[in-house]
């Protein structure tokens, strides 16, 4: 072979490397520069921790199926013989919820792993998934909340009372995160009445065992104070007058000492102590931050997408897909 056309044969190989080069490249900017659109890696795995120390390993779309049947799981019959499942498109937004949240954490942590518990992250019950589950979170498959590029904390509750909370109403955080908003859900006709509305009785005796297991000792409790409301109504934070003093409780940690099940939330509309009883009533079930998942449902029943749905709680985030 002549030396010219070993030449002509180098340079077509080199122009033909640069082409495939430049290909690749433009593949690897339209993961990063479509909107978030186009997948950029392979979908995670993820080992989940049980409270008895056993560990499995599964695929992070398998978990996320646990997961929303986990927290949303199906609707207690209501005139019906059995369990019915929710709309599909809340179950897809739940996903949403459930897929962003387990990203950021092992973002956070820097490992795969994540624990079982909805105590320490989020709950998981492989046992309730449905085919209505399966089919919602397909359906959204490798889609999270971003914000300016970052994994957004996908707050949820159970019902929002009417108006959902800032973070540092509901949760006591220290700053509100730029995509949490507090909005208005106004009403809503599907929400059961044991969720939408509550009320409470505690002895103050048990009101002062709950708060030292929490390590809240004012003593023997002898009253307490609404202090402050925040933005939503909901109360921010108590005064509580035992026989060690006087101490300002923020509403989420009192929610929690005296039992998140018991007290459904700081949205309260009567708040009375007397006779050493506590007796309270309000309105809605959880913190009150990000989404509300019977809101979620009025949203399904009303013709949203699972988007537009997660979009209706969070300020300025992004959805993107970050694997098929």
């Amino acid at each position: 072979m002549d030396s010219a056309r070993v030449r002509s044969m180098a340079i077509v190989a080199v122009v033909l490397l640069l082409a495939l080069g430049g290909l690749f490249l433009a593949r690897g900017r339209s993961s990063q520069e479509d909107g978030g659109q186009g997948a950029g890696r392979d979908e995670p795995t993820v080992t989940l921790v049980f409270e008895d120390g056993r560990r499995e390993e599964m695929p992070m779309e398998q978990y996320v199926k646990g997961v929303v049947a986990g927290e949303m799981g199906r609707l207690p019959p209501r005139g019906q013989t059995e369990e019915q499942d929710w709309p599909e498109e809340a179950y897809a937004a739940q996903a949403i919820l459930a897929r962003s949240f387990a990203v950021r954490y092992l973002e956070e942590t820097g490992r795969n792993e994540i624990p079982a518990q909805h105590e320490a992250a989020q709950a998981y019950n492989p046992d309730n998934i449905t085919e209505a589950i399966e089919r919602g979170v397909e359906r959204t498959r490798g889609e999270v909340m971003t914000y300016q590029g970052e994994t957004v904390r996908a707050w949820f509750h159970s019902y929002s009372g009417g108006r959902t909370a800032t973070a540092r109403e509901g949760l006591a955080q220290e700053e509100d995160p730029p995509y949490i908003k507090s909005v208005d859900t106004g009403d809503n006709q599907y929400v059961p009445e044991n969720v939408a509305n509550w009320q409470v009785t505690m002895t103050l005796e048990e009101v002062s065992a709950a708060l030292r297991e929490r390590d809240i000792d004012v003593g023997r409790v002898q009253d307490i104070r609404i202090a402050e409301r925040g933005p939503s109504d909901r109360v921010t934070a108590f005064e509580i007058v035992g026989t060690n003093g006087t101490r300002t409780v923020s509403g989420n940690d009192f929610r929690l000492a005296v039992g998140p099940e018991r007290l459904r939330s700081t949205l309260i509309d009567r708040f009375e102590v007397g006779n050493g009883v506590l007796a309270a009533s309000g309105r809605g079930f959880g913190h009150g931050v990000g989404l509300s998942q019977w809101d979620a449902y009025k949203l399904a029943r009303e013709g949203r997408s699972p988007e537009e749905i997660v979009e209706f709680f969070f300020e300025g985030i992004e959805i993107r897909r970050l694997w098929d």
